[in-house]
């Protein structure tokens, strides 16, 4: 199988080479060689949002090309119009920030969508960028040769967003730890792994459309997560579990100074860890337990000196150790 990937150096993009790779595939990466290639790759050097960039993609022919863009749709349109006619499909790795907020528990992917978004557009935000994406690479494809890959909430080795990497190196520093809660709540992640395993295998299975690419309701808790991240830090931490109420008042932001947990029974919880994936289960997906995202992410973690990369365009994530502080002396029990 030849599969070309735009990108291939960070996060969702290493993970599919790195799969498409241990299936023995012939690898083409097209990027802006700023990084070292993964070893066994074909490197193409260019910049897609620059005039002539996208030469290097000229020539050559693939099965399969996976995309995983997230800014001005129309470099999506410029990547699959170039290459229609010489990749067998396009497979582009979209986000569930694509449907129309706020999806109620249990959406699917008919769940209606973000109106106005387009597939010439510059950039403007991430669910309508990520759904003029989708547009693009359909659109120039055709729905019998797309695939749309609707991820939620990414973990694992290499993660440039920061979440996990944070929780692991609060905890990795032991003593009292703010745990929002409840202990049991609900959570739903894919490691990055397994979205890359699933993807090439839907593409050797040649699946097309929407797949709402996540682990099932349930398939771990805040709980589960940050007791895991205790366990593999080795560290003395206290999990001081704390009442949403608390943390709220306390002027936190979910999901971004307490990077996963959002309150239950909201809409954010239902957006972000309550998506139907029944499809994708269908279709093979399989995640593996939350102790072992947590253990490779920390191995990884340690490789680079704890000190995970961060995407430029995307905010910073943690919470500020006096705010944690505050909040523990008066609504932790």
């Amino acid at each position: 199988m030849r599969l070309l990937v735009l990108g291939g150096s960070h996060f969702v993009g290493r993970a599919v080479v790195e799969a498409a790779l241990g299936r023995g595939w012939e690898v083409t990466v097209f990027n802006r060689g700023r990084e070292t290639p993964v070893p066994g790759v074909r490197p193409l050097v260019g910049d897609r949002t620059a005039p002539g960039g996208l030469d290097p993609l000229a020539e050559g022919e693939w099965d399969a090309v996976v995309d995983t863009w997230s800014a001005a749709p129309r470099a999506v349109r410029d990547a699959a119009r170039l290459l229609h006619g010489r990749v067998g499909r396009y497979v582009y790795v979209s986000s569930c920030s694509v449907y129309a907020w706020a999806p109620p528990a249990g959406y699917t992917e008919d769940a209606p969508l973000v109106e106005g978004a387009e597939p010439d557009a510059g950039q403007t935000d991430y669910a309508h960028d990520k759904r003029g994406g989708e547009l693009a690479a359909a659109g120039t494809f055709g729905a019998d040769a797309s695939l749309l890959v609707r991820a939620g909430l990414i973990l694992g080795p290499y993660e440039n967003i920061g979440r996990l990497p944070w929780w692991l190196n609060r905890l990795a520093r032991g003593g009292p730890a703010l745990a929002p809660g409840p202990r049991d709540l609900p959570i739903q992640y894919v490691d990055v792994r397994d979205l890359a395993d699933w993807t090439l295998g839907a593409v050797e299975r040649e699946l097309v459309g929407p797949y709402n690419l996540i682990s099932p309701r349930g398939h771990a808790t805040m709980g589960a997560l940050l007791e895991a991240c205790r366990s593999v830090t080795g560290a003395s931490a206290e999990l001081r579990w704390t009442d949403p109420s608390a943390v709220l008042d306390a002027g936190i932001e979910p999901w971004t100074q307490l990077p996963v947990w959002v309150p239950p029974g909201t809409d954010l919880h239902e957006a972000l860890h309550c998506a139907d994936v029944s499809r994708a289960v269908a279709a093979g997906l399989t995640c593996r337990p939350v102790a072992e995202t947590v253990a490779d992410t920390w191995a990884w973690l340690r490789s680079v000196g704890g000190s995970a990369p961060q995407r430029p365009d995307r905010p910073a994530v943690g919470l500020d150790p006096e705010l944690e502080a505050k909040v523990l002396r008066t609504g932790s029990r």
